[in-house]
């Protein structure tokens, strides 16, 4: 897989420090290097999850800092929370390489936007570099720790899903450990932001930089031109082997001149003019945004080259994800797909929650609350957060009215209440994402006493992108004890008053606690805490849910009120999946004729 690929890679350099947190399609890649350190294969000083991206950033600077070669992951929307120390860390640059991967999700398939993360490397003055496949995603992480050396700055290595995910062979070299000796020195006009002067002046020397990066990038081979043709073909990532795999399947290479960047950021000026001073027109293939598009509209403009440039602005969709066939059917010209609407050969069918979740049974509480407290489902805002938990937007729930990123939940919350909203509003939060953001959020609505009520679903891990380890945990997946934080502490430290902490798969628990809060002024927390039910699982299940043949009236109230994926409807009576069930009781709870019954596993 790619992403092991970028592990392999940086395992090659000797990496000595990484962090990150978690997000697909990024999270393989310390996955990877986590099971590497626990088997015993290689050894790295420190590889560990952190809180957030911000967090995992200013690790890895700092350790570069110190002499220790050191790679940070994320994925797209990641960027923006890592962005703050991102813009300065051209001002400080680094002493050992340090490599940002960021992962965009063209689609998108699993990310809450479709984020071109190029733009960052203008932004922040850094250099960006993208590989088109697993091999170069071994090979540029290493390049791109040599370019990070040579020119003391951040490196930031953008991938897309299509590297990421696919798997195929890769030529790997030796693991090395790199040998440094911890160091760093005062330096204030170089390291504080705090003089103006100093910082004007470290702008201009980041520029004289940048400057000489096409000049140092030439030996890293990071760029490349195939084919012969009048008609030029500008790619970058997959987008490269979609355009090279037609041409040579249809032996049309020597029809076209096709320059590959690897280089994204600054762009090569030399090799593109000399790339566009032999070509009558040129087609920009790449994700997401025409950035490369409207860079080579201003160079040719600059250059006063009568040269045709064309691309996601004129050829391809400007959302979502190019593929093979949209490529294929350009160059072959079968059909206009500037405008063409996506097929779908099956019906979409919405993720939803696993078997015996935890969240089934919050959601079945705040349901029940609300309805206690005098409201209808629905009639009260329930602002939702980034995590599982979404899937409460499909039925029988159809609960959460926004889901913004990491941690808006209760900052949103609580601008509808400061904004004057006249009916009560919910937070729903994951454990994770509340240690993430939603602290600062939570910090701030306290200060300003506003009255909201906020839901933490506690299931103990970072369940969506891999079953990643909390603060809540003692143990690290590199093996290390830590000091677990609970997240009652964290917040009676905060100074919340009003706190539950309730069973998820008690739901009538939780809607007493719901409707209780939802009565009183001010901020009020609830903690749903039940352990993930993949976890459960994979811990041993003591016991599953049956349906009493005799009993069951085929009433489908199991079916509507939890919407169980291991409940199935027959002609007669309601069935358990066996297999799938976990026996959280959830559906027994509800059941008006007593037909579900418990089983114990070690009395079958």
């Amino acid at each position: 897989m790619g992403n092991e690929a970028i592990a392999y890679g940086a395992l090659t350099v000797g990496v000595a420090v990484v962090s990150g947190y978690p997000g697909t399609p990024s999270s393989e890649v310390i996955e990877t290097l986590l099971e590497m350190v626990k088997s015993g294969h290689v050894k790295i000083p420190y590889v560990e999850w952190a809180v957030n991206e911000r967090v995992a950033f200013e690790i890895c600077l700092g350790a570069s800092l110190a002499g220790a070669r050191s790679l940070v992951t994320m994925k797209a929307p990641g960027l923006n929370v890592a962005s703050d120390p991102l813009l300065s860390s051209a001002y400080s640059g680094v002493e050992a390489g340090m490599l940002v991967l960021v992962a965009d999700d063209p689609g998108p398939h699993t990310t809450q936007t479709e984020q071109d993360s190029r733009w960052y490397g203008e932004l922040a003055k850094l250099p960006v570099i993208e590989p088109s496949d697993p091999q170069e995603a071994y090979e540029f992480t290493i390049k791109g720790y040599e370019l990070s050396e040579k020119l003391k700055l951040p490196v930031i290595l953008r991938t897309t899903t299509r590297v990421n995910h696919t798997v195929s062979d890769v030529e790997v070299g030796e693991f090395n450990e790199y040998k440094y000796a911890p160091n760093f020195s005062k330096n204030p006009k170089r390291y504080l932001r705090a003089v103006m002067y100093w910082n004007r002046e470290r702008h201009l020397e980041v520029l004289e930089t940048l400057a000489k990066v096409e000049e140092v990038s030439e030996n890293l081979e990071l760029n490349k031109i195939l084919g012969s043709g009048k008609i030029g073909i500008v790619c970058s990532g997959p987008s490269y082997l979609y355009v090279l795999e037609t041409l040579e399947k249809n032996n049309l290479l020597q029809d076209y001149k096709l320059l590959k960047l690897g280089l994204i950021h600054p762009l090569p000026k030399k090799l593109l003019r000399k790339f566009l001073e032999n070509v009558e027109k040129v087609i920009v293939v790449e994700e997401i945004d025409p950035y490369i598009e409207l860079k080579l509209k201003a160079l040719a403009h600059e250059l006063e080259l009568d040269v045709k440039i064309e691309g996601r602005e004129e050829i391809f969709p400007k959302a979502g994800e190019l593929t093979l066939d949209d490529v294929e059917s350009w160059i072959l010209g079968k059909k206009n797909i500037l405008n063409s609407e996506p097929t779908y050969p099956l019906p979409r069918r919405p993720p939803p929650f696993c078997p015996g979740c935890p969240h089934i049974g919050t959601y079945m509480g705040l349901r029940l609350g609300v309805s206690k407290a005098g409201y209808k489902w629905g009639e009260i805002p329930l602002m939702g957060d980034i995590g599982c938990y979404a899937l409460g937007l499909n039925p029988p729930f159809e609960s959460i009215w926004t889901e913004h990123s990491m941690g808006a939940s209760i900052s949103m919350a609580m601008g509808l209440k400061v904004a004057g909203y006249h009916k009560p509003v919910i937070a729903v939060i994951g454990d994770s994402t509340f240690f993430h953001s939603g602290i600062t959020s939570l910090i701030e609505a306290l200060h300003k006493n506003v009255d909201i009520l906020v839901v933490i679903m506690d299931n103990s891990t970072v369940a969506m992108t891999g079953h990643q380890t909390t603060p809540e945990n003692n143990l690290s997946q590199s093996g290390k004890i830590l000091k677990a934080l609970k997240i009652e502490s964290v917040l009676e430290g905060l100074g919340v008053e009003k706190l539950a902490i309730v069973n998820a798969y008690n739901y009538r628990e939780v809607a007493e606690k719901v409707r209780k809060f939802l009565r009183e002024p001010g901020v009020k927390v609830i903690v749903s805490r039940g352990l993930c039910a993949i976890l459960t699982r994979r811990k041993g299940l003591t016991q599953i849910c049956i349906v009493d043949k005799e009993k069951c009236t085929n009433c489908l109230a199991c079916i509507k009120l939890t919407g169980c994926p291991a409940l199935k409807p027959t002609e007669n009576r309601v069935e358990i999946i066996e297999d799938n069930c976990n026996g959280c009781t959830l559906c027994m709870q509800v059941c008006p004729y007593d037909a579900i019954i418990v089983e114990k596993i070690k009395e079958r």
